[in-house]
């Protein structure tokens, strides 16, 4: 396939940037060299007449939605690029942006300055809190995206980069950063997760600290943020993040 059919695909959710297996999720190398491909062989042009200002890559467009594609993308400085995919009964508040490569499932809602980045995943029912970035993985090509699974509430301002998967039903407290570089601290096992491990199925993470143990940071009370898991999805929780059929 050239570059052209791999977006058209993408588009239509034919193709995704990564796949799930039976041995977990794996990217699609195809799909992102086929993206790269694209950015290399587009020509910078202005898009005059419809976004006045812009000047972007001439085959990457943002996308336009019907009523019959099922999407409320709602007015005031939202874009979906070409070559993501966004299903029925997906809200997107303003602004926000989906970028290439990326998969919104059925259900979910992108809340006001949220970022969904290139390749990254995102399943039914999720629900991207206002100011929540999600961070984009083009390259290295054979690097996962990150991976948000169903049923997931992400909170306002959280940050999930660098390949992290979000295992279904997790709760992301507010503020809390997500990336390889740091360790997350399960409370409820009493265990340190290694680095850039995926966050467990219907984990609730805050942000948290721990100690610097230098004698010097010791000396000055110095701590370095981290993500807790308090507890595992309940009853309760579940009643408290229902998502509002009214809204859709």
């Amino acid at each position: 396939m050239n570059h052209e059919e791999i977006l058209d695909k993408l588009e239509t959710g034919e193709l995704r940037s990564a796949n799930k297996t039976e041995n977990g999720w794996e990217a699609n190398v195809e799909v992102k060299k086929g993206i790269l491909e694209s950015f290399k062989n587009g020509a910078n042009a202005s898009y005059e007449g419809i976004y006045e200002g812009f000047v972007d890559k001439h085959n990457l467009p943002p996308r336009y939605f019907e009523p019959e594609d099922g999407v409320r993308l709602v007015p005031g400085g939202s874009s979906v690029r070409r070559g993501a995919y966004v299903a029925s009964g997906v809200i997107i508040m303003p602004p926000a942006y989906i970028n290439v490569g990326a998969f919104v499932d059925e259900g979910s809602m992108i809340d006001s300055h949220a970022l969904v980045g290139s390749c990254a995943q995102i399943g039914k029912n999720v629900h991207l809190s206002a100011g929540v970035q999600i961070g984009g993985v083009l390259e290295p090509v054979g690097m996962n995206p990150v991976i948000i699974e169903d049923d997931c509430f992400i909170g306002a301002g959280v940050v999930i980069v660098e390949g992290i998967l979000v295992r279904s039903k997790a709760v992301i407290a507010p503020g809390v950063v997500l990336s390889k570089s740091i360790p997350v601290y399960d409370a409820v096992n009493e265990e340190i997760r290694e680095r850039g491990s995926e966050i467990p199925e219907g984990a609730v993470v805050i942000p948290g600290s721990r100690p610097v143990n230098t004698n010097w940071a010791k000396e000055q009370g110095l701590s370095m943020a981290c993500p807790i898991i308090v507890k595992y999805r309940d009853e309760g929780s579940d009643a408290s993040l229902e998502l509002e059929d009214a809204l859709r």
